[in-house]
């Protein structure tokens, strides 16, 4: 008797550890999306319901109430650096990202409430700002609750909140041009001198093309096998209007690419040198 029981309650164990094992998909699955942007990055965490033939906005997510804006914990959203968002700034940190969809207005909320399990624990005194979006609607139904960075520049993107065939779409801004400018002008008294990277600088945030072009031509001096660098130099100078000097330029550049076999510097150089003529 005593080793039936034995054998009996060995199997029972083994039943319930094979069961506990057993694996299924969440009904509701987490995405986590880590985008770079300007000197930092901005993480988010959210979970992504599905419609399931349900009528969203209106019904399964009411209007005019507060929504977790997503499924089971709060949407939590992390900046590393200072953004700015519908004109408020917003220091770096976590914050829960809440919303109150409306048939006309949706409102967008940043709270503190990071341990907050949905809404619950909201509390009004902890928001650091709220603002109003129009939606706009989409003409293909969307399945599953999605929220995605998009058009991400060096100081501008987009965060898109979408499910059914509602969009939110959220300005980002961030400030880089000056924190650039004080690290070019800090290693310039330094011994290795970033002339490549103030030669962007100059051309893409300060239109100054003078300026790129005499850095772009220091930045050539100190690596003369730099393809890329001469394509940028002779960009700019077609910019300026000198095209022999562009056309110069791009002939030493494609040269060098055809020694490095790189493919798509010689078809850029070859496309330039097409409107060059």
């Amino acid at each position: 008797m005593k080793k039936f029981l034995s054998a009996l309650l060995s199997f029972l164990f083994f039943t319930i550890a094979a069961v506990a094992q057993v694996r299924m998909p969440q009904p509701s699955t987490t995405q986590t999306i880590k985008q770079d942007f300007g000197l930092g990055t901005i993480e988010l965490t959210y979970s992504r319901p599905n419609a399931k033939g349900r009528k969203i906005f209106g019904d399964l997510v009411p209007w005019n109430k507060l929504w977790r804006t997503g499924a089971n914990a709060a949407t939590r959203i992390q900046f590393t650096d200072e953004v700015e968002i519908n004109g408020k700034k917003i220091d770096t940190g976590t914050y829960v990202l809440y919303t109150v969809p409306g048939l006309d207005v949706w409102e967008i909320i940043l709270n503190k409430g990071i341990k907050n399990w949905g809404t619950d624990g909201y509390k009004e005194t902890e928001d650091i700002y709220r603002f109003k979006i129009e939606p706009a609607k989409m003409k293909k139904k969307l399945e599953t609750f999605t929220m995605q960075f998009s058009d991400v520049k060096p100081e501008t993107c987009e965060l898109h909140i979408m499910w059914e065939k509602t969009a939110i779409v959220i300005p980002i801004v961030t400030n880089v041009k000056e924190k650039i400018k004080a690290q070019i002008d800090a290693a310039m008294l330094t011994d290795k001198k970033p002339y490549w990277q103030a030669a962007q600088y100059y051309n893409e945030y300060e239109s100054n093309l003078t300026k790129a072009l005499e850095n772009c031509t220091k930045a050539f001096e100190a690596n003369d096998k730099a393809y890329w660098i001469l394509l940028y130099r002779a960009k700019i100078q077609k910019e300026m209007g000198d095209n022999a000097g562009a056309m110069l330029s791009s002939k030493k550049s494609l040269e060098l690419a055809k020694e490095a076999k790189n493919a798509d510097y010689i078809k850029m150089n070859e496309e330039l040198q097409r409107k060059l003529k």
